[in-house]
């Protein structure tokens, strides 16, 4: 394990690859229009679903759901699969009816890692909303969704549902907000990073995004915001790595490692600090995102003492892990990603120029891409699978988000292929809706000290649910909203079925595909304001 390493230099890690990100702010939704989402109703019903409840419960069912207001009133099984539901003894009484028989509900998913774009990738943010929606995320942790003061307007405009898009929750970047900037105040010490905390914390904020900064800032940062009950999340990126890792951070009380990096430096074998190429330089990011790779065979094997050390600590300490895979999944195969069904009708032309290879944009790293990084990259995949897989056995949390708008990961779909790559590290689809809902919430209420109000399916719970009509253990696929192509034997015709019906946050009933609508209509629109026609 690494100890606590105190240097005299330190180069903030979010500088170099986030700052930009916010200089300019998109716009914030449109109001809510009455043809936008139903209800909430004094009493709705849902009939007949079968029920995932979020917590690793197996589905049961059929169920009857009664809604009253935003708040879940009751769920009662009314009958056995197969068999004619006896109509007797079912609820009663409804304002609205969601005749739902032989669907699928899940708690509304929870994306720890939302950003919500700038105006060179997806100029308003009601499209990155939709996109979220449409994918069944009805609660976002911004980290930072986007400017402070813009993302506290937008989350209680969201919070009284004047808009539509996913619950908010507001995590900001020590160093951030308009009052403290304006006053030219940097974080150089600790009371420099008490005071920002003690300010972010009068703004309203829910938490903070974290670099790697040096101990002594890093304990004073998590130390002031765990008094003022917030959260903390934390890309530990390359630039601070070496003196602050996954386990350093965890031992001064962070709450959430986000992406990998800290995590395969807290396990290395023969180095103290990855052994880069004499020529590396940060900034050069095709270097710097294939070099990363490259740590899969520096660390301790699975199984190892100090590997099972390292987990059984982060378990110990009540670390939760939010991996993003998605959001680097393009490094082990661009032209996968770039082929995804979604992108023809639901990524705008300006996020596609951002994604194309690119020297100045952050995340665009496949200047001259080759099997060499791809190979690297799987390779790195399989260890990072048996670690977050190992995780999980021993009763760790990971959780499911996205990291959107970088690298071909699209808002929304990401989570679904998020959720794909937990699969594929070994873990069952209730073990990853799990991480997707429950876990999530948990990580969002547990730094208030609160219970959690949404993220499992039971009575009092807020009203955020997921209705879909296919069976979503058997095909987690069935979750996106571009559904999957399946054979009908009885036509001899493949149909695209699946695909999210509803999507309902608070009580109110969005129809998932209108979501999608509209989302397609503004790509529709960007592409004739730049005279692009299909398959240009």
């Amino acid at each position: 394990m690494h100890r606590l390493r105190r240097l005299l230099l330190f180069v903030p890690a979010l500088l170099l690859a986030s700052s930009a990100g916010l200089a300019a702010q998109i716009k914030g939704a449109p109001d809510r229009r009455p043809d936008e989402g139903e209800g909430p109703f004094d009493r709705l019903i849902i009939r007949g679903v079968y029920v995932i409840d979020g917590t690793g419960a197996p589905p049961v069912g059929p169920a009857d759901i009664v809604i009253e207001g935003n708040r879940i009133e009751s769920i009662t099984v009314v009958g056995t699969p197969n068999v004619p539901i006896d109509e007797d003894g079912r609820p009663t009484g409804a304002t609205r009816v969601i005749d739902a028989e032989g669907s699928f509900v899940l708690p509304g998913f929870v994306n720890l890692h939302a950003h919500a774009g700038d105006p060179r990738k997806a100029p308003d943010a009601e499209y990155t909303y939709k996109l979220w929606l449409a994918n069944g995320v009805t609660t976002v942790r911004g980290v930072a969704l986007g400017e402070m003061d813009w993302t506290i307007n937008e989350q209680q405009r969201s919070a009284r549902n004047e808009i539509v898009a996913p619950r908010i929750f507001n995590y900001q970047r020590p160093g951030s907000g308009r009052e403290w900037r304006e006053q030219g105040r940097r974080i150089s010490t600790p009371q420099d990073a008490r005071d920002w905390v003690r300010y972010a914390a009068g703004k309203g904020i829910d938490g903070m995004k974290l670099g790697s900064f040096r101990p002594e800032i890093m304990e004073a940062l998590l130390d002031e915001a765990r008094q003022h009950g917030l959260g903390s999340t934390a890309h530990l990126a390359q630039t601070g790595v070496a003196q602050m890792n996954a386990i350093d951070a965890a031992r001064l009380g962070l709450g959430t490692v986000t992406h990998f990096y800290g995590i395969f430096e807290a396990l290395y074998k023969d180095n103290d600090v990855q052994p880069w190429p004499p020529d590396f330089i940060y900034n050069e990011e095709q270097n710097r995102f294939s070099q990363v790779a490259y740590q899969w065979n520096l660390i301790h094997e699975q199984g190892s003492d100090e590997w099972n050390a390292l987990l059984e600590e982060f378990l110990e300490l009540g670390t939760i892990l939010d991996p993003t895979m998605v959001a680097y999944l393009a490094s082990r195969d661009v032209m996968r990603a770039r082929n995804a069904d979604w992108h023809a009708k639901y990524t705008l032309p300006s996020l596609w120029d951002f994604y194309t290879a690119s020297r100045t944009d952050h995340g665009s790293y496949y200047y001259d891409w080759t099997p060499w990084e791809e190979n690297a990259w799987k390779q790195f995949y399989l260890k990072w699978f048996a670690l977050l897989d190992d995780y999980k056995d021993m009763g760790g949390r990971v959780t499911v988000s996205d990291d959107a708008a970088y690298i071909y990961n699209l808002w929304g779909f990401g989570v679904i292929t998020e959720m794909e790559l937990l699969q594929e590290a070994g873990f069952h689809p209730l073990e990853v809706f799990r991480g997707a809902t429950m876990h999530g919430a948990e990580a969002l209420f547990e730094p208030k000290g609160e219970e959690i109000q949404f993220g499992v399916l039971r009575e009092g719970m807020l009203a955020d649910l997921v209705i879909v009509d296919e069976n979503p253990v058997q095909n987690i696929k069935m979750l996106y909203g571009t559904g999957w192509d399946r054979l009908n034997d009885a036509t001899g015709q493949v149909e695209r079925i699946g695909g999210i019906r509803y999507t309902i946050k608070d009580g109110i009933v969005y129809d998932a595909r209108a979501l999608l609508a509209d989302v397609e209509r503004m790509v529709e629109e960007q592409k004739t304001q730049r005279g692009i026609s299909d398959g240009s």
